[in-house]
């Protein structure tokens, strides 16, 4: 997990502004699938009064991944502090401009959702994954898989475990769970940095 030395001003600020955030309002259709959903504009505006009242901000990372758009969310904090909440990556389903600018408004909101805890719905992940949801998927064994993280020994090995549950729940739409396994993963991040101090 790559964040500043200290993140303890970032985690205050960002317990009270996460308190605060509601779900995105959903503010466009989506015909094919005959449902609404949040756009990465409605996430936006969602997330960046109450960040700002509370001293955090946020930019967002393009990687050269390929046949794939790949967001990074940082984190920042008005102390100088900052936490990286990991990659998104979204396979692009058309080799064009379309599919790709497809692909990187999801990621990008898939990202900042996962990072600050929101839940809105899926719109154009639909047309980036070119897949229906599942129904009969059984549900996301949460507790196995914080269990599954917890159990690592470093923060890379950590970060790694958590990283290969991403492709479910993004298959799944489900950004509430996701941003779950990414409060365990920070709060075990703390746990091993605290246990390497006392060790030396």
């Amino acid at each position: 997990m790559d964040k500043s030395e200290s993140i303890i001003k970032l985690a205050e600020a960002f317990a009270k502004a996460q308190a605060k955030i509601t779900g995105a309002v959903k503010d466009k259709a989506n015909p094919f699938f005959k449902s609404s959903y949040a756009t990465l504009e409605s996430v936006v505006d969602t997330i960046r009064p109450v960040a700002a009242l509370h001293g955090l901000s946020f930019i967002q990372v393009s990687h050269d991944i390929a046949n794939s758009a790949a967001i990074e969310t940082i984190i920042l904090h008005e102390s100088g502090e900052w936490l990286s909440t990991g990659i998104v990556s979204v396979p692009v389903s058309k080799n064009d401009a379309q599919g790709f600018g497809s692909a990187l408004t999801y990621a990008r909101r898939y990202s900042l959702s996962a990072a600050f805890g929101v839940a809105p719905e899926d719109d154009d992940g639909n047309e980036a994954t070119k897949a229906k949801p599942d129904t009969k998927t059984p549900p996301f064994d949460l507790e196995a898989a914080s269990k599954a993280i917890e159990n690592t020994t470093t923060k890379a090995k950590a970060k790694e475990v958590m990283l290969s549950y991403l492709p479910t729940l993004a298959a799944a739409n489900d950004t509430e769970t996701a941003a779950k396994l990414k409060a365990v993963l920070i709060a075990h991040g703390a746990f091993i940095d605290q246990a390497e101090k006392v060790e030396s």
